[in-house]
Formats: C-alpha cells, structure tokens, sequence
C-alpha cells in the first residue's frame, strides 16, 4: 500500500510538496485531531496534555487525547512516529519520551530528531531535592557532608530510567557520595518510603512534592532549575549550592510525524502558544507547579537538539539500561 508519507516524499523530489501542504493546510483540520499521551492518564504531563488538548480544541477544532502508556513511553511515541504525516496524529512528548526513553531502551525503534517534526514547546516541569525530616541537614551542602561522614548509609528511591532516578544518580556523581539507589516501579511508593525514613532523599517533580514540603513533611534543600521557583523563595537553586551546571527541568512540548506540511505545524503552532497565554491556561499551569515554555516551532526543535545529548549523557552516567 501506498502511504501519505510515501507520496509526500516523492512530491518533496518534484517540488511539489509546498503547494500540498497549503492546499491540506486550507481546510485543516477537517475532524478530529488526536494527541497521543504515552503515559497513564493522572499525571502531571497527562494533565498539561489535555491544558493544551483543550485550547487547541477551542481554537482549531477536536483534540481526543489517546493515553498509550508502555515501554517507557516508547509505545506511544514510536506510534505517531509511525503514523500519516497530515496533522491528525500528534504526541505530546516529554523529556522522558523524546530524550531518556531513546537512550535507555534500546529497542525504542524512533529517532526524536529524525522521526518527528517539532510543533511546539509547551512547559517546563521543575524538580526539586528534598530530604526526609530525620535527615539533619538544612542545605545542600550539609547534606553532602552528612552522606560522606555516613557512606553507604543513605538511600534515595525511584522508578528506573525516570528524571529522578537520573538527576538523583547524577547528583551522587558530582558530590561524590556514597548512597544507594533502590528501585521503585513508580513515584507513589518511592514518596511513601521517603516519607516513611526508608530513603532519605530525592530529587523529584516539584508538582507532586509541593504539598508536601507546605506540610513540612519533607524539606526542600534546592531547586534543580536556573533560578528559584517563586512559592518557595527561600529555597536556592542548585546553581547557587555550589553546581553550576546542574540545571535540568523537565519538559513538555507537542511534536508531529516528521513530514507533516509546514502549514499545518504553523497553524497548530500558533493555536498552543495563544492558548497558553490564555488566563484559564495560565491558572491551570500554576496548580501543577509548571511554566510556560512559548516559542516558534524552530525553537522547539533547536531546544530538543541541545536537550537530546544531556539526558543522553544523564542515562549513561546512571547506568540504567532497558533491553
């Protein structure tokens, strides 16, 4: 059979792919458009998924959100990745699809340079390091001298392969500490255990952690973001505790099949960036602790290009690997 993406290739040989993606880009989008999550629905990325599902519906037409957990994210992902290339298939990815998932799984079968064509950035995600209330340290660099006076003492939880089993891993590599790594199938249970004493830190989504640092539960010690989140002011930055280079948010961003008509990335580009400037938006955003990342679609995969070979770099120091 002879595929859309097919023809459209063969066009782009014959210079005729300018005038198709206009004349697709002129009564697009015709019915409903489809935003893939690859994760269960819940979660902070499912919930700014649909922040956007719902805007670009206000203002183009139709979002479905298909939820595609598996794999990592890889499930999801490679399935766009594999879909027609006409604006109705998207996915809304992540640092964890579009850049730890490729590098961790090595079956993933999608490159998120090659097989994607970047729509738009959407938010960044903060994670910050907390420790449990039975560690006695108030600052990073208390915790560092703490972990080294104990070695081999201290545990730090996550499921494998995500940010903060990553950031976590890095953060030991740069102190040079000696704590250990205990895996988890997923955030819930590692959180219950810290709070629970049988870890004593992490460095996890701000959006899940929030509520529990108000509650002094667990106690913030610095952010992993380029400058301090505005409802926790009194917390530094990594950068300011004595390492410079550790900034590193998570991120979320919607990309289409790579070959997708230009107008029609355009289009859907403008739709999320006004949407996120939309009050309800705005609003939405703020209770799960994320921040509008707004940009064209050529910033976007600017960002992805530097942003690929960081985490890339993060999975090879953490050691995890996912056959």
């Amino acid at each position: 059979m002879i595929t859309r993406r097919a023809v459209v290739s063969a066009l782009a040989a014959s210079g005729l792919a300018g005038a198709l993606g206009r004349a697709a880009a002129q009564s697009y989008p015709d019915k409903p458009i489809k935003l893939v999550v690859p994760y269960p629905p819940g979660g902070p990325i499912d919930t700014t998924a649909r922040v956007v599902a719902q805007q670009i519906t206000t203002r183009l037409g139709q979002v479905i959100i298909e939820n595609r957990p598996g794999g990592g994210a890889t499930l999801g992902s490679k399935s766009v990745a594999t879909a027609e290339p006409d604006g109705y298939t998207l996915l809304f990815g992540s640092s964890g699809s579009l850049c730890v998932a490729p590098a961790l799984y090595s079956n993933a079968d999608y490159d998120p340079i090659k097989s994607f064509a970047p729509v738009a950035s959407v938010a960044l995600l903060p994670h910050v390091f907390v420790v449990a209330p039975s560690v006695p340290a108030t600052t990073l660099q208390e915790f560092v001298a703490y972990a080294k006076a104990n070695p081999g003492k201290l545990n730090y939880g996550s499921a494998i392969g995500t940010p903060p089993h990553l950031l976590s891993t890095l953060f030991r590599a740069k102190a040079g500490i000696d704590i250990v790594y205990v895996p988890y199938k997923g955030s819930a249970q590692s959180v219950t255990d810290l709070l629970g004493g049988q870890t004593q830190m992490t460095i996890d989504g701000l959006t899940g952690l929030y509520p529990l640092i108000q509650d002094q539960k667990v106690r913030a010690l610095a952010m992993a973001s380029a400058t301090r989140w505005p409802a926790l002011p009194d917390v530094p930055t990594m950068i300011e505790s004595g390492y410079p280079d550790f900034n590193l948010d998570a991120w979320t961003g919607v990309v289409a099949p790579a070959g997708t008509p230009r107008e029609i990335v355009a289009r859907l580009n403008a739709a999320i960036n006004e949407g996120l400037q939309s009050p309800e938006a705005k609003q939405s955003l703020v209770k799960i602790s994320a921040v509008a990342k707004i940009g064209t679609s050529e910033a976007f995969g600017a960002f992805l290009a530097a942003e690929l070979p960081k985490w890339t770099a993060i999975v090879k120091i953490s050691g995890a690997k996912v056959e």
